[in-house]
């Protein structure tokens, strides 16, 4: 298991510095800047903006000059937030990204799981089809139309729950954002778990354990073990997703969150708020795949000298 960490921890380095180059040198040959602005600035006060931030020195000066501040942990100075540091920024909407997160992945593997059990003890079934039918339904709906008409039906319709707004993370401004992000991934976790779980209960040993007249739950718990595997190994991609996919969610709903931040940073040529989003997702990537490469590998062992 060490050894797994080890090798996953030297691959992480050189990719999470090809994730900073690549984002690095597109942003700054992407049309615009962050001093253009409706009404232009002088030439002379926009050249002393350019010097003060360092953007009047060649790309290739400008990125190391980036890559050594980010080995000291200094994310930089935001251009569009004048009065806040990039760090502070992503310490304010990382807390809610990862709650809206967090509960959207339990959303998604409780239900999901579930729901994929119940269409695997059913093969070919009513219940079987419908849970089929919901999933790819589920799957075919993107974020940006799901939240509009979850706020039409239950906010402007019936006035059960707020358009959006975070509320100071009260749980009525909660429950359409987590719905919204968990959704798709529900429909994923389900036809995963019906598929897996099926393929097991027509394994040979679960066959032999039913044919002794082993309890059904026990044969099932069995089952489940093998079963579970493959979703465990999707859950770092899915909270990975989860996370990078708030960024619409966010925008809908106006929460504070790193996704707004980026948007609101890619429009204002915010070069270093886009640059620090990118490189916090890029380390929420590895973290959360490694550790769901851990936990797969910790259940089978059989795992560990593949990974």
């Amino acid at each position: 298991m060490i050894g797994l960490v080890l090798r996953r921890l030297a691959q992480a380095v050189p990719t999470l510095l090809l994730v900073v180059a690549a984002s690095f040198f597109l942003m700054r040959l992407a049309p615009g800047g962050p001093f253009d602005l409706e009404r232009p600035l002088a030439p002379a006060a926009m050249e002393n903006l350019r010097r003060v931030y360092g953007l009047d020195q060649p790309l290739l000066v400008q990125f190391g000059r980036y890559l050594g501040a980010l080995a000291r942990g200094d994310l930089g100075p935001s251009f569009s937030f004048r009065d806040l540091t990039v760090a502070d920024l992503l310490a304010r909407g990382l807390p809610v990204s990862l709650t809206l997160g967090a509960l959207a992945l339990l959303l998604a593997l409780g239900i999901g799981i579930g729901l994929g059990c119940l269409a695997a003890l059913r093969q070919g079934g009513a219940t079987d089809r419908a849970v089929t039918l919901l999933a790819g339904l589920s799957l075919s709906l993107p974020s940006f139309v799901v939240a509009p008409l979850l706020q039409i039906g239950f906010g402007l319709a019936l006035h059960w729950l707020p358009l959006g707004g975070w509320g100071g993370g009260a749980p009525g401004h909660l429950v359409l954002p987590v719905i919204t992000l968990a959704l798709p991934q529900i429909g994923a976790v389900a036809r995963l778990t019906r598929a897996s779980l099926a393929e097991a209960l027509r394994a040979q040993p679960v066959r032999t354990m039913r044919s002794l007249g082993l309890p059904p739950g026990r044969v099932l718990r069995h089952a489940l073990r093998g079963a579970l595997l493959p979703v465990i190994a999707l859950a770092g991609p899915l909270a990975t997703g989860l996370l990078t996919g708030s960024v619409v969610v966010e925008t809908v709903f106006g929460l504070p969150g790193i996704g707004r931040y980026f948007v609101e940073g890619a429009l204002n040529r915010d070069y270093t708020l886009v640059m620090g989003t990118v490189l916090l997702v890029g380390v929420f990537v590895v973290v959360l795949n490694l550790a769901a490469d851990l936990a797969a590998a910790w259940a089978d062992p059989r795992l560990r000298g593949r990974a």
